[in-house]
């Protein structure tokens, strides 16, 4: 048997890449480094995949400690020719503490890494250089989720050691299989007293068959044996793929079972569109997760909250209610994107979802290119409670897939368009851009879920959320509520005889398009938000052919649908349509107020400090805005909008009262 010894790499004098500045190359990333291990990896099972195989690909992490009756050999084998200096190489120090923590991240039913051996090989295939020699080679995927190739640094990032075992399993070029085990270390330059003088190493080493000149792997046999006695799992007589073995894995201060929990809930947070089977399709990836051998399950996608609503996202991108997102200039078509929006209880956040930024609401769009492998969480605007949320996927269109690639940071877990040259910067800002207008849509006027998506009764919805109910008749004014900083106001029933539902006062049924049907009720005169300009409804100075009086209708509002948000700048101004259907000039105001959520009462008068809604003005059917507080118009059919800045974390109260201008 070929006794497998360590190689440090020296500073050959054209020079070479030192281990530090390879390890700093994935940068500073937001995400934790179990979630980055979790996307790299999974990304590379995925781009390995062998194409037309029936079975879906295998993806597992397993934790466990080194057996007592394999943690001999792990010595043996894997201290022979070692450096001997503890700084420059800490897998020493740790194989010789009582246990040995190992974390094993495999595929099966992908290629294994194939190909020649030694860079300076040439063939097609090239996976075993690319991922063990090699550093920011291009991708060669067509539509894969990997880059550059860089992802494979988290798992030297993530041990303690800078150490793996990479054991995997391809075809040769003649048919059969082949088995090879190697172990790389990348840890930190260092230079080092010899008997020739002082030599400057890389950080870079290598375990395997020194045999040659060149550090090869152990292949077939001696590889099998090399393999039961470290207690890794072996592969199957015609099974493929790979295992990589991280020494000493840094689980950010969590206990191995917690941290196994986190990989899971990871795992379907980031990669749920491979969980996903459908009648006529299985699931494109199988996940698992072990601690010390015990399952840790990973969530299932549809049966996940808020999961299950990005599941119903990407359902509708492939359906006929997707959106189709272009630009304009230059013309190209970008990707699909599906809306799901849904009542729902506050959610209650997980360490996974924290680091996708989703808390208590989700109010997010899932970015992802063709491979459909989860780039990033980008957040939209608020819903009006933590009641309601929705979820969205964008699916870049596969001629597009390389601009979106270019655009994503070596973690893969953004797309900056500022890295990108016009016009593909171009494409990328305007795809944002496209989701916030689709997003604008969704919540804006009516701001009901779209077919499919879960409703409830009036009553309940109301007790969820801001519900959105229909356009009112009401005497003098009536009162639209709203939460700040959201897309759906709420109303609340007028006491004068009309209500939010298009019920017309006095008739008791609603007209078809929410217009009157029938005469308001005069009512008491004292309905919520009313005001009138007489207290009797006829008036005497108007009179007829024979000089009886004529009655004179008292002056109203009839609001046009619901009050919905409208940006202007950096606001975000509540607005609501009216019309004065009673013919004459009228005196209009707003009376403003606040309400706090959960309290029945009104403010008028703030407290000391506190921030009250402010009218901004009124926006004729021209669209000019008069900024007076007061205006006097001629009652008819045009259009009228008032526009309100409303107060921070209240519910704003808007009353459009009218009175009637006697003549002079």
């Amino acid at each position: 048997m070929t006794a497998a010894r360590w190689f440090s790499q020296p500073y050959p004098p054209e020079g070479a890449s030192a281990a530090e500045g390879i390890r700093n190359q994935l940068g500073r990333p937001e995400l934790d480094l179990l979630t980055i291990l979790v996307r790299e990896s999974a990304q590379n099972s995925w781009d390995a995949r062998i194409a037309d195989h029936p079975e879906p690909v295998d993806y597992r992490i397993d934790m466990s400690t080194v057996s007592p009756a394999h943690t001999s050999a792990w010595r043996e084998l894997l201290l022979a020719g070692a450096p001997s200096q503890r700084e420059n190489f800490p897998l020493r120090e740790t194989l010789r503490r009582g246990s040995i923590r190992i974390m094993a991240v495999s595929d099966r039913g992908t290629r294994g890494l194939g190909g020649p051996t030694r860079a300076d090989s040439f063939a097609a295939e090239r996976d075993f250089v690319s991922f063990i020699r090699n550093i920011g080679e291009p991708r060669d995927t067509t539509l894969g989720g990997g880059t550059y190739g860089f992802g494979k640094g988290i798992f030297y990032v993530l041990s303690n050691t800078g150490t793996i075992l990479v054991h995997s399993r391809c075809r040769t070029e003649h048919g059969g299989y082949e088995t090879r085990l190697i172990g790389c270390t990348l840890w930190k330059s260092y230079g080092a007293k010899e008997a020739d003088g002082h030599r400057r190493y890389t950080g870079r080493h290598w375990w395997g068959d020194n045999s040659g000149g060149v550090v090869e792997p152990l292949t077939g046999q001696e590889a099998d044996s090399a393999v039961r006695s470290l207690g890794l799992r072996p592969f199957g007589a015609e099974e493929t793929g790979t295992t990589v073995v991280v020494v000493d894995p840094a689980l950010d201060g969590l206990t191995p079972t917690e941290a196994t929990d986190y990989l899971a809930d990871t795992i379907a947070w980031h990669l749920w569109p491979k969980m996903i089977s459908t009648s006529d399709r299985p699931a494109a990836m199988r996940f698992s997760v072990t601690c010390d051998g015990d399952n840790r399950p990973v969530p299932d996608p549809r049966e996940t909250r808020p999961l299950n609503m990005f599941v119903a996202a990407y359902e509708r991108t492939t359906g006929s209610d997707a959106d189709r997102l272009h630009c304009k200039s230059p013309r190209r078509l970008l990707g699909r994107l599906g809306l799901e929006k849904r009542i729902m209880p506050p959610l209650e956040p997980s360490r996974a979802s924290r680091m996708v930024g989703i808390e208590d609401i989700v109010h997010h769009v899932c970015l992802m290119r063709p491979a459909e492998l989860v780039v990033a969480y980008r957040p939209g605007p608020k819903p009006p409670s933590v009641n309601q949320g929705y979820a969205g996927v964008f699916r870049a269109d596969e001629s597009m897939d390389e601009v979106y690639a270019k655009a994503e940071p070596p973690t893969h877990d953004a797309w900056n368009p500022q890295s990108l040259e016009r016009p593909e910067s171009t494409f990328v800002h305007t795809t944002f851009r496209r989701i916030s207008e689709a997003l604008e849509g969704l919540l804006s006027l009516g701001g009901t879920a779209r077919s499919g998506s879960s409703n409830v009764a009036l009553g309940a919805a109301s007790s969820f959320f801001s519900g959105l109910v229909g356009g009112t008749w009401g005497i003098g004014g009536a009162t639209a509520y709203s939460k700040p900083g959201t897309t759906a106001p709420r109303h609340r029933r007028e006491k004068n005889g009309g209500d939010r539902h298009g019920e017309p006062p006095g008739t008791g049924r609603p007209a078809p398009d929410g217009n009157p049907t029938g005469p308001a009720s005069a009512g008491d005169g004292t309905g919520s938000g009313s005001l009138h300009g007489t207290d009797h409804p006829f008036s005497p100075d108007i009179r007829g052919a024979h000089g009886a009086p004529t009655p004179r209708r008292r002056p109203r509002v009839q609001y046009v649908g619901d009050p919905y948000y409208e940006d202007r700048g950096t606001a975000s101004l509540l607005v609501q349509d009216f019309r004065l259907p009673v013919l004459g000039r009228q005196q209009v105001h707003a009376d403003l107020a606040v309400t706090l959520p959960g309290t029945t009462g009104r403010e008028t008068d703030p407290p000391i400090g506190a921030v009250m809604p402010e009218l901004v003005g009124w926006q004729d059917s021209a669209g000019h805005l008069h900024e007076s507080a007061t205006i006097h118009v001629d009652g008819g059919e045009s259009l009228w909008r008032v526009l309100v800045l409303p107060a921070p974390d209240t519910m704003t109260e808007i009353t459009v009262k009218v009175e009637a201008v006697k003549p002079s």
